[in-house]
């Protein structure tokens, strides 16, 4: 009783299944869910950018602000090509769905692991992000770090547990309070340099201005790869055009729009003043603190961007909250991980795929200290796979079905398809000795377990089909009731299985000659005058002579089935358990995989 009453503090009273469809999102409710991912990354894209400029030296940041604009150019493109896979698969246009309908299942389920490491990931690096923003901040707080992040994550779960329009609810203030707060921060900065409103930068770390590497192709590709991070959530809004109010596809695409307009504009916007105002990475601070400082010069202002950052970044966590739990009931649906993804709970919510992300999410926090830079090189891979499956798959998709405008809409998904197909090759090959490789050997490994899962759930609805059945002679029942002592829970489970069969045994192990005499006794006043078997057992073992005893029975033709009656007395209080043999336990895990047998727990209650 007390851990419901605490599952309705923090989960809410059970929402009926007829009200399912009024918990949808409104356009403006869905950009606080689905946008808040991929608005995060833009306080922290640009600082990868420059952390990786960086090694060769301070004259080489100038570089950042043509890898943003090709990187914008880059979200324009893969919105684009999005909208068109929400046209064409208005019911919710996820990688997996899409990519499993036009290329087959095993690209589907290539698109469906990269997307589930990719959500954890989200998860993980936004959290970690927003802690660091606190503590650039408040820099006490970086020893605890870790416990920080954890705790976002449960307070992340908790409230997405509480349903998806109420989740909506809550993150809406902080998704538009950033938004505001950055443009502000913004409009400020490019006026103080307009005007010359400005305070001299303060000196770059001399270790920085050395540089350690010359500026190569390489390092220009490593800093494209990091900045890409940007586009990581952008795929969120295809993914969950369920969730919408009707229209659900012209809202979503809508809503796309939206996203990568705002997402362009607040990227470049501080690539641009991060290298106006000479922002370096630092350990101890992020870009996106450095250039609040510069702008508002520190003060109430300041600290409202750190505030703003903080929980756009952790809340950023609610996209893969929204989305994971989602595509998990698809690969559920189709028989590729366990049923048990599938099922709403109270909340009409993915219950069991939310608590699952959590708990990842919060072991990668545990794993790598916390630390975002540890973290991102992972990110981004996973991401571009389904980019690159999914506009492939579009393409096909053109090809196959026509219609109108289908020659222009088959170009722009082929575009979007070969430019992050590149970005994919890139990612995968400058990150890959800095953890990519990770990303890269889990994702064959998820498939193949999603084929074990498959194979299990196809090879056990062929052993159930009725098809072709031909059914066996008549069943022969042989009831036994398992004795230690006779009790009034012992005569109990006896009258019970006088009710189910005429032939019914009592079974007894003898250990002590003494014990079995005196039992005999109390058996021919009290056994109801069924037979009671007693089997030696010189060895003093209770399940060896039984389970002779048993197969025994079993031997006497393939339509034999025996029935085990278990008389178990259920103490008052759970400690109380501790007190007696678990004998009941274990023979009931000895008779688990036992074909033909059937065991019957009675249970006699005691009071208090």
């Amino acid at each position: 009783m007390k851990l419901h009453a605490l599952k309705l503090f923090f989960v809410g009273r059970p929402i009926p299944t007829a009200q399912a469809r009024h918990e949808r999102l409104t356009k403006r409710s869905a950009l606080a869910v689905f946008a808040s991912d991929a608005l995060s990354s833009v306080a922290y894209a640009t600082e990868e950018i420059l952390l990786v400029l960086v090694l060769a030296g301070v004259g080489a940041l100038v570089v950042s602000i043509p890898i943003g604009i090709a990187i914008s150019v880059l979200i324009a493109i893969v919105v684009s090509s999005y909208r068109q896979t929400i046209r064409a698969y208005p019911q919710g246009g996820g990688a997996y769905i899409v990519t499993k309908d036009n290329l087959g299942t095993m690209a589907g389920l290539i698109a469906g692991a990269a997307l589930l490491i990719d959500y954890v990931l989200t998860v993980a690096v936004s959290v970690a992000a927003g802690i660091a923003a606190l503590t650039s901040a408040f820099p006490a707080l970086f020893a605890y770090r870790i416990w920080l992040g954890v705790l976002c994550i449960a307070a992340i779960t908790t409230a997405n547990l509480r349903g998806l329009r109420e989740s909506g609810r809550l993150f809406a203030a902080p998704t538009y309070l950033f938004i505001v707060s950055f443009a502000g921060m913004l409009v400020y900065g490019f006026v103080r340099w307009m005007f010359g409103w400005e305070t001299p930068a303060p000196p770059a770390p001399e270790v920085v201005a050395e540089g350690m590497q010359s500026v190569s192709v390489f390092l220009l590709l490593r800093a494209f790869a990091s900045g890409c991070t940007a586009l990581t959530g952008v795929e969120a809004v295809s993914d969950g055009v369920g969730a919408f109010k009707p229209n659900e596809a012209r809202n979503a695409r809508i809503v796309l729009v939206w996203l990568g307009a705002i997402l362009i504009t607040l990227f470049m916007g501080i690539t641009f003043l991060a290298h106006h105002y000479g922002a370096v990475p630092r350990v101890e601070e992020t870009v996106v603190s450095q250039l609040a400082r510069r702008v508002f010069g520190g003060g109430l202002l300041y600290y409202e961007i750190q505030a703003v950052t903080m929980l756009i970044l952790i809340l950023a966590a609610n996209t893969s909250f929204s989305d994971f739990p989602r595509l998990a009931f698809f690969l559920a649906r189709d028989g590729f991980i366990p049923r048990q993804f599938g099922t709403r709970g109270d909340r009409l919510v993915f219950s069991n795929g939310i608590l699952i992300l959590g708990g990842l999410a919060a072991l990668l926090i545990v794993i790598f200290g916390g630390d975002t830079h540890a973290l991102i090189p992972l990110y981004a891979v996973g991401v571009f796979i389904s980019f690159t499956l999914s506009q492939s798959s579009m393409v096909r998709h053109w090809l196959r079905v026509r219609g109108v405008g289908w020659g222009w809409r088959c170009a722009l998904n082929g575009l979007g398809a070969t430019v992050t197909g590149v970005v994919m090759i890139v990612i995968a090959a400058t990150k890959f000795t800095h953890g990519a490789w990770l990303v890269v050997l889990l994702i064959p490994l998820l498939v193949a377990a999603f084929m074990t899962v498959h194979r299990h759930y196809a090879d056990v609805a062929q052993q159930l089909s009725m098809e072709g059945y031909d059914p066996p002679p008549p069943i022969q029942n042989t009831v036994l009731v398992l004795v230690g002592d006779l009790h009034k829970g012992v005569e109990a489970a006896l009258r019970y299985a006088q009710s189910i069969s005429p032939s019914v045994k009592g079974v007894y192990v003898e250990l002590d000659p003494e014990k079995t005499r005196r039992l005999e006794e109390k058996w021919g006043k009290w056994g109801l005058g069924i037979p009671l078997v007693v089997l030696n057992s010189p060895y003093r073992s209770l399940l060896g002579p039984f389970l002779d005893y048993l197969d025994h029975l079993l031997a006497l033709g393939e339509n034999h089935m025996v029935t085990i009656i278990i008389p178990e007395f259920i103490p008052s209080r759970w400690w109380q358990h501790l007190l007696h043999n678990q004998t009941a336990l274990l023979v009931k895990g000895a008779l688990l995989f036992r074909e033909r047998v059937v065991v019957v727990d009675v249970p006699f209650h005691l009071k208090r």
